[in-house]
């Protein structure tokens, strides 16, 4: 099957979700209560739900050029049972979940996102999530080789 270039083929497009990329880049820089690693463990909790290889190699590698350690990254897909997550990114994973499975918002769990982050912090983190499930969507349809990314973070 002929695989087609997306990044050639849509240009503005892509020009986009780069910079939304940037725009999230710079706001969990910036944000105490975020930070980088909790950005990129969603992204690679969002992608393992989505069984999207391409971003899962890709989210690995950044995560463990960023000084994630390998024990967290294995239990990532458990992280409900496994004492390696602080409540933050506890709550982050969850939100990600659930919004990634299309699942109901209640009170309750926004009442608890409210009392760990600003409303600020709520959005952006949503937007990272949309913006994880827009790339694995793309990545899955149009199938990128899976096992050459080199991440950039790298010394």
């Amino acid at each position: 099957m002929q695989k087609i270039d997306f990044y050639n083929q849509a240009p503005g497009a892509i020009k986009i979700l780069l910079d939304q990329e940037e725009y999230l880049k710079a706001c969990f820089s910036d944000s105490a209560e975020l930070g980088m690693a909790l950005l990129e463990l969603v992204k690679l909790r969002v992608s393992q739900v989505n069984q999207c290889a391409f971003c899962i190699d890709m989210h690995t590698k950044d995560a463990v050029a960023m000084g994630e350690s390998p024990q967290r990254i294995y239990a990532l897909s458990a992280w409900r049972d496994a004492p390696f997550f602080s409540n933050r990114e506890r709550l982050a994973l969850d939100w990600a979940e659930s919004l990634t499975l299309n699942q109901d918002i209640d009170d309750d769990r926004m009442k608890a996102l409210q009392d760990m982050w600003s409303d600020a912090d709520i959005v952006n983190l949503t937007i990272a999530v949309n913006a994880i499930n827009s790339w694995n969507r793309i990545a899955r349809t149009f199938k990128p080789e899976v096992g050459g990314y080199q991440s950039p973070l790298q010394n």
